[in-house]
């Protein structure tokens, strides 16, 4: 697939505050993209705002929010003119067994990463559509192959993975491309607040390779960048993730048989995980559900 340049293009990005989504936000502002940032830390915005290298403008909204998102939308169109590449990256992740996690966390991931998801492509669409524009979905190693104490994070990122294809196939007479996008663990605040857990970070050292590693952002957002550029249907931020597509169908009966004795080891251990959101993006997310300051 060739490239497209993206100079001049008009690009939103949520969850844009940190990790990914700020990297990705400065990486097409330096290729002459201009940015919207939308997510729930105005001050974080603000900084990363004024960081970049063209006209970039943010946006503090709950991506759950079909009100807010919808008036997100109509903004950013006003402000820019035209919306060309739309990603949809908010996340937050807890960890722990399903049967001693947190309800209300739970349910807040597949919220966040799948709703929020739904209700972004959903604001944008009719700005895509007029562009024949690109949607960039954000998915993880976790929409791939299922993993202990991850139980709303896969379930949400294959909820993703599944409502981006269906999107595209609906949306490709309109001209607008849906791309989905891979990450294995990289080194995000999401990630590190994972670790922080000693439970959750010996466990995930006990993966084979190289799945048992964190890999730099920045390469991985690269791999992002050119994926934007070229529309492509899927996006890998690691090289490997490409190889699991193959096998995916095998890792949920090898993990049902490898998986029970790698827990058994950390038996003892399980009732002391974190069960709350991860990383500060969860911070954020449960701060500003607490103060009802999402406007």
């Amino acid at each position: 697939m060739s490239r497209r340049s993206l100079d001049g293009q008009v690009a939103v990005v949520t969850g844009a505050a940190r990790g990914v989504g700020e990297l990705l936000a400065r990486k097409l502002s330096a290729r002459g993209a201009k940015i919207a940032l939308v997510g729930l830390e105005e001050e974080e915005l603000k900084r990363v705002a004024g960081r970049l290298h063209t006209d970039a403008d943010h946006w503090y909204a709950d991506v759950t929010d079909h009100v807010q998102m919808a008036r997100v939308a109509e903004q950013v169109k006003e402000r820019f003119g035209r919306v060309d590449i739309v990603v949809a990256n908010a996340g937050v992740a807890s960890g722990g067994t399903f049967v001693s996690s947190d309800p209300e966390s739970w349910r807040r991931v597949i919220e966040v990463n799948l709703i929020g998801s739904a209700v972004t492509g959903r604001a944008f669409l009719p700005a895509l559509t007029e562009s024949r524009g690109y949607l960039l979905q954000i998915a993880s190693l976790a929409a791939i192959t299922p993993a202990p104490l991850m139980s709303a994070y896969c379930a949400s990122k294959s909820g993703v993975e599944a409502y981006a294809h269906c999107l595209r196939a609906e949306v490709a007479s309109k001209g607008v491309k849906v791309g989905v996008g891979y990450l294995s663990w990289t080194d995000t605040d999401m990630v590190r607040g994972a670790d922080r857990d000693d439970v959750m970070r010996e466990m995930r050292q006990t993966l084979p390779w190289p799945a048992n590693k964190t890999y730099p952002l920045g390469p991985a957002v690269d791999r992002i960048v050119t994926g934007i550029e070229k529309r492509a249907p899927h996006v890998y931020a690691q090289w490997w993730l490409r190889g699991m597509q193959s096998i995916r169908g095998y890792l949920p009966s090898v993990l049902g048989v490898a998986a029970p004795y790698r827990l058994r080891a950390f038996e003892d251990k399980l009732d002391s995980v974190s069960l709350g959101l991860v990383g500060a993006g969860g911070e954020a997310d449960e701060k500003a559900r607490t103060s009802g300051s999402a406007r």
